[in-house]
């Protein structure tokens, strides 16, 4: 399965397909945003982010483990591959990501899984007043090549 094919399939379960742009798209990752049609309340979006990973057929990997901060690593090698990034990788950032979220005045939610070979990081997000769209950011990483 190539990482475009799974991107497109929790765009659309999302309901974030039309309209979703990628920000970087090699053969390695795929970095996509869009923005999500479904009507989800925000005590939902846990739920949503972990069935979303079920329909598709991926485990979810414990953000907090070791095999979290391995793929971690690899996005994070990815990236810096393709854009020039000041700094040592912190796998650790993603803990502080719902802290940033939160202090933005929005809710959020991610999970890390894994789906043969491809490594998914998802982040649904919406502002706490309920009023405009939610937001999905993808990261996918061929973890084979």
């Amino acid at each position: 399965m190539k990482i475009h094919e799974v991107a497109g399939d929790i765009m659309t379960s999302l309901e974030a397909f039309h309209g979703s742009r990628p920000s970087m798209d090699t053969s390695q990752m795929l970095i996509v945003r869009g923005m999500s049609r479904k009507n989800i309340e925000s005590d939902e979006l846990d739920l949503v982010v972990c069935n979303v990973l079920n329909e598709i057929g991926a485990r979810k990997i414990d953000v907090f483990s070791d095999e979290a901060k391995d793929v971690i690593g690899v996005m994070d090698e990815y990236i810096r591959a393709q854009v020039e990034i000041q700094g040592d990788t912190d796998v650790y950032g993603i803990y502080r990501l719902k802290e940033s979220f939160e202090a933005m005045n929005c809710h959020v939610e991610y999970a890390l899984g894994l789906l043969n070979g491809i490594a998914i990081f998802m982040v649904l997000w919406m502002d706490k007043s309920g009023l405009g769209p939610k937001f999905v950011e993808l990261v996918l990483a061929n973890l084979e090549c």
